[in-house]
This record gives structure tokens, C-alpha cells and sequence, in this order.
């Protein structure tokens, strides 16, 4: 793939906040400061390629733009719209400061000072020499640029920062070995009259004064020819009629919009001011109508509202005819822009109408458990996609709405039936299973605790899984009664077999069998290393001869601080589980087995109360209460999985016993009850059999000799930033191994002192052992 200067800049923001040494903690920002505001224009494009950059200025949260104070709490994350990936670090661009003016704190601009501190815990984006980087530093510096030839007069300054956005998707190869100069830079501004007219619908107003003269009367004369236009006399508002009104001359115009918008983020703006057609038809395409789109979704949004209080079946026939409505909206440009998201929504809920058309129930618990396992997880899971399309309130009340008259019924109507099976033939997770199954296990398995880690949840991780390169096999089993982390993580660990549960615990807390102690998740850990599992770190590889237990993925934390934005940050925890579980199986794991504790309800409009006298109970959760030795058993109780002479509560239906919840689990249903095992492996085919272990690294300079023990012939070594990603390769794709040995020779000297993996690879190309390593290291 060919580089841009702007991949080749995104990239070097993106590597100023890579750990340069293997014992440093990850920064906290990266500070992009440019005095002189140079790069002004490239941060505006980035906003959308960079959920993690947020600019100092005015205040404009949409735009993520703010004052040093509400950057400082975006950093904090304690702002709805700090959403950015968990594993990405924040990147401060500083328009007008230069580095000096945060070094220099005695005189740092009041406006600056919340910032000053980040100077210790982040990383600038800078030059070796601790310099910003300018423009004409960045193309022309081969420490860390793009070593470029540049002539040094100012007519080439000045005419590189006039091409700079076109310059910016230029390939770098294309300016490689020539000198390059003014009439170069220029000539760029003139070779493409489509990219020329959407700049300047982009923003007239600085593309009129900055091409004023030579450059302006040849834009003119282009348009004239090409599209029939002359921008001054006709103007922004008749070129962006043309555009949505589908004119032929204009085709090539709209074709490298729709695929680049993100360059020319205000041209959707200006097509918004478009009249529509006054004489329509069947035939008439509004689909190039911003105006259009809008008006639609706020159709939308208000049938969506308008299914509040209509009883399931008509709600679900008028969603019928909004998805029929609406549904092809999907295809138009402005829900690949994030415009249109309640149409994107009525696709997951369309799904959910037509799987709850279907029957489900079944006159044993099984049956009804095997029909959620083989296809009803399907409608939770519809129902996570609807809500995690939606950002707005407005969108997200609409969506809500829906669902609460869609959903919600047959989820409460679902677990009724499912609680009368229980009652009728008992509950199969009423009793813990004693058998020391984590005993049985060989070497090479390591277990991974994702806590709440829903049964549909888990489909979506499998998919991941799976595109990732593993096998994965989805079990399921019963979570104890309650279905609350307290009994669930002890009852699917390794050591269950060890604990015993007794009237006097508390809080659902099993405790050890001989010990006297709560099995907490503290004594948790100690036991399983008496036991001769390894407790691993997020970053501890362990022993993949032996067994493991790590834990990870909080997913039950997320729901219970944020309610119904888990569905929509529920793709996040998993992409971080999945890293994790490529770690450990590229360390040499065979097995990584998947457990949890316990599933979870996601309610939309919250969860109905249901009553219960508060002298009853002993303790009380959201979904399950333990009853008072005297107090009578209620409609729904069970005994307390860990032991039979705790007597429990469960909520009935979907209702809880706390007011207002919109997530909760403890109680009885098959969303929090039935709770799935991943078993994950290379993927068939994959040798695992050969055992290799690098002996011995050394570097000398840059060039690093690796000793290996146990390596077939095919075997190579490469040294990547990823294990298996071989475009992260830093070694020029890597070399074979023989005799156990290779020498590999990184050619970046920029690089010196980051941390990398030295990668075994197989025959095949698949990773089979991967060892730390500092570049330039002892």
C-alpha cells in the first residue's frame, strides 16, 4: 500500500507515545504544539481519523475542541464525550503555544497552566533535537521526516504551505529524488480541478483569498469549462444545487466526494443549504440531499416516539413500516457519515421484530435453554446493536422508546415462562458442583475470567475470535444462585471444589472449606498458587507448560456505572479481551478456556419495582434479596447455591426490587443465568507440537543475534511491534533460523530503545513463540 505524507504523520503522532523503554509506564498525552500554527488545517482533518485527538480552543465538544480545564477532564475520561479507545493515548494539539510556553511555568499564560504538569507525565511530538516540528522540518529531516530534498527559499516555504492539504495525500515516493521547489508545490494546486472545486465548497471564503490572482483566474476558467460554473458570479449555494441535483458534468464530482468526504468535512454544509426538487416524482433520487436524510431521521425519531404505549403487536407492524420507509437510507453517504443513525438503528431492530415473531418456550427448562442457545440470544443481541447505534439523547430516547415497547415485553414475558420451569422442575445451577474439575486440566491451558460476560456477548467475541485467526468453541452452563460475581467467580474457577458456602457468609461470599475464610477474590488468588496455578499479570506470558488463571474485560463494572452505554461499548472491552487472548496464544498457550459468573439484564426504560417489605430480608440486591430467617418464602425462592439454608428472593419477570435500574443481574432469568465457556485454539492445522524457546537475545548497536532451541528447518525469526501482524515487522520481514541462530538488523535508528517481540515464526508463518525485547538493548 502506497504512503501518504499524511499516513506517514499520523504514524509519527501515533509512535511519540510508544513506550521507548521496556520498564516505562504509557503516557499520559501527547503534546502536539505548534507556535506558529502550521499545522492547523491537517488537526481538522485528523478530527475524524483520531478519536483520541482534542484540540485547545474555543469550546466545542463535538467538535473536541476546549479550554487546558476541559482537557484536563476529558484526560480524567469524566465526560460523556470522552470516548476514544481505551488503548489509545489522547493526543493535545496546542494551535499558537510552542513547547517553551508550557517549560517556562513561572510565565505560562494563566489559560496554559492546567496543562503544564502533562509536560512530565506525557511525551511531546518533537524532533532529536527537542524542537517542534514545522512543516519544512517534517519533509525534510531524515531523523525521524521524510528526507526529503526541499529548496530553502521562501517562495517554496510559501508555496508548501499552500499545497499543504493536497499535499498531504500525495505519496511520499512521488517526491522522492528531486529537488523540490515552489513551481512543484504549486503544480499540485492545479492537476486535479474536482479536488480544486470541492476546496473551495469546502471553505470559500480562505480558498477565494488564499488563491487570489494567477491561481483563483485559473480555478475560474476550470470551472467554466468543466462543470459549467463560474464561482464568482454564480457561488457557493448554485454549485451545491448541481451537485445533488445529479447533473452529468457534475458526476466526478459527487464520485470523489462520497468516497473521500472526510477531506472536506464543511462541503456537507453546504450541500445542506440545498433547495429540494420542486417537481418531484417516483423517479426523483433525493439520496444527495443532506436536507433530505434529515428530515427524514427526524421522521423517524418521531415514529420510534410515537410507539410509546401501542401493546407489542401494533408496535412492532408500525416498525415494520418505518424500516420499509427508511431502510434504504442505509445506503446513502450520509449514513456512512454517522448522519443517519436511527435508520442504521432500524436494522437491529427489524432483526428483533421478526426473531420474537417466532415461538419460544418449550415444556421443559432444557428445551427452552437449547432454543436461547441456538437462536433467541439473537434478540438481546439485536437489541445492544439498536442502542449502540445511537449517540444523541434524542436518538437514544427514541431507540429506547422502541425498544421498551418491543423488547422489553417479551423479555419479561420470556423469563416469566422461564422462572415457571423453574419452579416446576428446579433450578440446575441450585447446587454447585463440587468435582475438582480445574484438576483434570494438562498443561497448556490458561484460564481467562471475563466478568459478566453475557451469552450473546459472547457470540460477538467468537466472530472476533475467529477473524483474528483462532478456533472457538461456545459451551454454556448455569450461573449459582444469585447470579452475582460473589458465588459466580468461585463456582467457574479452577478450585471451586475447595470452597463451601455456610449461613453466616455474607454478601453471597462462599468461604474456604478449611480455612474459615471468605474465598474474595484476594484468597481467591492465594489459593489457586497453593494449588499450582499461575496467577497471571495483563502483561505475564507465565508458563505456557503449566496451567494459568488471568482475569480481564470488566464488562459488568462498565454496565453498572454506565446502564444502557454498555451496548455500545461492549465492541471495546471485547477488542482488549481479544489482544489479551492473542498474547497468550502467540506466548505458546494451547487452550485458552473463557468463564464467568454471570450474565446481565439491559433494560431499556428501566427495570419495573416489585415489592418486598424490607423487615423480610437480611440482604437485599437489585434482582434477588436473602430472606430473613422468619420471613415467609416469596412467590419466586431458591436456595442459595452454596448452601441450602440461605433462602433467596428472586424478582419476578425482569422487575427489581430497586427502583430505577436499567442494568442488573442476581436474578432468575436467561440472560443472567445461562452463561457461556469459550474454549479458544490456533486454528486447525496450526502444529502446535513443536516446542521452541529462544535461549538467548543480544544486540550490538542495532543488530540483534537470537539463539533459539527446538526450531524445525522453515523456522524464521523477525522482530515486530505486533506478533502476528508481518507489517509490523521491523527487520525487513525477518530471516530463517539456522542452526537455532539468525542475526537480524533493524534499520531505523530512530528506533533505538523501543520496545518490540522478537517472533518465532513456523513453516506457515504463524507465531509460535514471542520474547520481549528493548531495540539497541544489553
Amino acid at each position: 500500500m502506497t504512503e501518504t505524507v499524511l499516513d506517514r504523520v499520523l504514524d509519527s503522532l501515533r509512535s511519540a507515545a510508544n513506550i521507548s523503554r521496556v520498564d516505562q509506564v504509557r503516557p499520559a498525552a501527547v503534546l502536539w504544539t505548534d507556535h506558529e500554527r502550521q499545522w492547523q488545517a491537517l488537526a481538522e482533518r485528523l478530527r475524524e481519523m483520531l478519536p483520541e485527538l482534542l484540540v485547545l480552543g474555543d469550546h466545542d465538544p463535538e467538535a473536541r475542541r476546549g479550554p487546558a480545564i476541559w482537557i484536563k477532564c476529558m484526560l480524567a475520561r469524566t465526560l460523556d464525550e470522552a470516548e476514544w479507545p481505551a488503548g489509545a493515548v489522547p493526543i493535545i494539539y496546542l494551535p499558537g503555544v510552542s513547547r517553551a510556553d508550557l517549560r517556562a511555568i513561572e510565565s505560562c499564560p494563566r489559560e496554559l497552566q492546567p496543562l503544564a504538569e502533562l509536560q512530565y507525565r506525557g511525551v511531546f511530538w518533537s524532533q532529536l533535537n527537542g524542537k517542534d516540528w514545522t512543516v519544512n522540518a517534517f519533509l525534510s529531516s531524515s531523523r525521524g521526516g521524510l528526507n526529503l530534498d526541499l529548496s530553502a527559499d521562501q517562495a517554496t516555504r510559501h508555496a508548501l504551505h499552500r499545497a499543504l492539504d493536497v499535499l498531504l495525500d500525495t505519496p511520499v515516493e512521488k517526491l522522492k529524488g528531486r529537488r523540490l521547489e515552489a513551481t512543484d508545490f504549486d503544480a499540485l494546486l492545479s492537476a486535479d480541478p474536482v479536488r480544486d472545486l470541492l476546496t473551495w465548497l469546502n471553505d470559500p471564503e480562505a480558498t477565494t483569498s488564499d488563491w487570489q490572482g494567477a491561481r483563483w483566474d485559473a480555478f475560474r476558467s476550470r470551472c467554466k469549462a468543466d462543470f459549467k460554473l463560474d464561482p464568482d458570479a454564480d457561488g457557493v449555494l448554485v454549485a451545491a444545487e448541481r451537485i445533488c441535483a445529479g447533473r452529468p458534468e457534475w458526476a466526478a464530482v459527487w464520485e470523489r466526494y462520497r468516497v473521500g468526504w472526510r477531506a472536506f468535512p464543511k462541503v456537507r454544509a453546504r450541500l445542506k443549504r440545498a433547495s429540494l426538487p420542486a417537481h418531484r416524482d417516483l423517479f426523483t433520487d433525493f439520496s444527495r440531499y443532506p436536507q433530505s436524510n434529515d428530515e427524514a431521521e427526524d421522521r423517524l425519531r418521531s415514529g420510534l416516539t410515537a410507539l410509546a404505549g401501542l401493546e407489542p403487536g401494533a408496535a412492532a407492524s408500525k416498525l415494520k413500516a418505518l424500516e420499509q420507509a427508511h431502510g434504504t437510507r442505509r445506503q446513502w453517504l450520509w449514513a456512512e457519515m454517522g448522519q443517519a443513525p436511527l435508520a442504521r438503528a432500524l436494522e437491529p431492530l427489524s432483526r428483533l421484530v421478526t426473531l420474537i415473531d417466532q415461538p419460544f418456550g418449550g415444556q421443559h427448562l432444557e428445551d427452552m435453554a437449547g432454543a436461547y442457545r441456538d437462536a433467541f440470544w439473537q434478540v438481546d443481541a439485536a437489541a445492544r446493536a439498536a442502542l449502540a447505534a445511537v449517540r444523541a439523547k434524542a436518538d437514544t430516547e427514541a431507540v429506547t422508546t422502541a425498544l421498551a415497547a418491543i423488547y422489553v415485553p417479551w423479555l419479561d414475558a420470556t423469563n416469566r415462562r422461564f422462572q415457571a420451569l423453574v419452579r416446576e422442575g428446579g433450578y440446575p445451577g441450585s447446587t454447585v458442583v463440587q468435582e475438582p474439575s480445574g484438576t483434570y486440566q494438562a498443561g497448556g491451558e490458561c484460564w481467562l475470567f471475563v466478568d459478566g460476560l453475557r451469552f450473546d456477548v459472547a457470540q460477538d467475541l467468537g466472530l472476533a475470535l475467529k477473524a483474528d485467526g483462532l478456533e472457538a468453541a461456545i459451551a454454556s452452563d448455569w450461573a449459582p444462585v444469585p447470579s452475582v460475581t460473589a458465588s459466580g467467580k468461585v463456582a467457574c474457577s479452577p478450585v471451586a471444589h475447595l470452597a463451601q458456602g455456610r449461613s453466616s457468609d455474607q454478601d453471597f461470599v462462599p468461604s474456604h472449606g478449611t480455612l474459615d475464610k471468605p474465598l474474595n477474590t484476594a484468597l481467591l488468588r492465594k489459593v489457586l498458587k497453593d494449588a499450582g496455578w499461575q496467577v497471571l499479570a495483563g502483561s505475564d506470558a507465565g508458563d505456557p507448560s503449566g496451567r494459568a488463571w488471568t482475569e480481564m474485560g470488566d464488562l459488568d463494572h462498565y454496565g453498572h456505572e454506565h446502564g444502557l452505554r454498555l451496548a455500545r461499548e461492549v465492541p471495546v472491552i471485547l477488542e482488549a479481551v481479544v489482544e489479551q487472548i492473542r498474547f497468550l496464544v502467540d506466548a505458546g498457550w494451547k487452550t485458552i478456556r473463557i468463564v464467568t459468573d454471570h450474565g446481565w439484564l439491559l433494560v431499556p426504560g428501566g427495570m419495573p419495582k416489585t415489592e418486598l417489605a424490607k423487615f423480610l430480608t437480611a440482604t437485599r440486591w437489585g434482582r434477588c434479596a436473602a430472606l430473613a430467617d422468619t420471613a415467609k418464602p416469596t412467590e419466586l425462592t431458591l436456595t442459595w447455591s452454596w448452601c441450602a439454608n440461605v433462602r433467596i428472593a428472586m424478582a419476578p419477570g425482569i422487575s427489581s426490587f430497586i427502583a430505577g435500574q436499567e442494568y442488573g443481574h442476581g436474578g432468575l432469568s436467561l440472560q443472567e443465568s445461562l452463561v457461556p465457556v469459550v474454549e479458544v485454539t490456533r486454528q486447525a492445522g496450526v502444529s502446535d507440537a513443536v516446542s521452541v524457546t529462544v535461549k538467548g537475545i543480544k544486540w550490538t548497536g542495532l543488530r540483534c543475534r537470537v539463539t533459539v532451541e527446538g526450531a524445525p528447518a522453515g523456522y524464521r525469526a523477525d522482530l515486530r511491534q505486533k506478533a502476528n501482524d508481518p507489517s509490523t515487522s521491523k527487520a525487513g520481514g525477518g530471516k530463517p533460523l539456522k542452526d537455532g541462530k539468525a542475526s537480524l538488523v533493524v534499520e531505523d535508528d530512530d528506533l533505538e530503545g523501543e520496545a518490540i517481540s522478537l517472533v518465532v515464526l513456523d513453516a506457515a508463518g504463524q507465531a509460535v513463540a514471542k520474547v520481549a525485547t528493548e531495540i539497541g538493548g544489553a
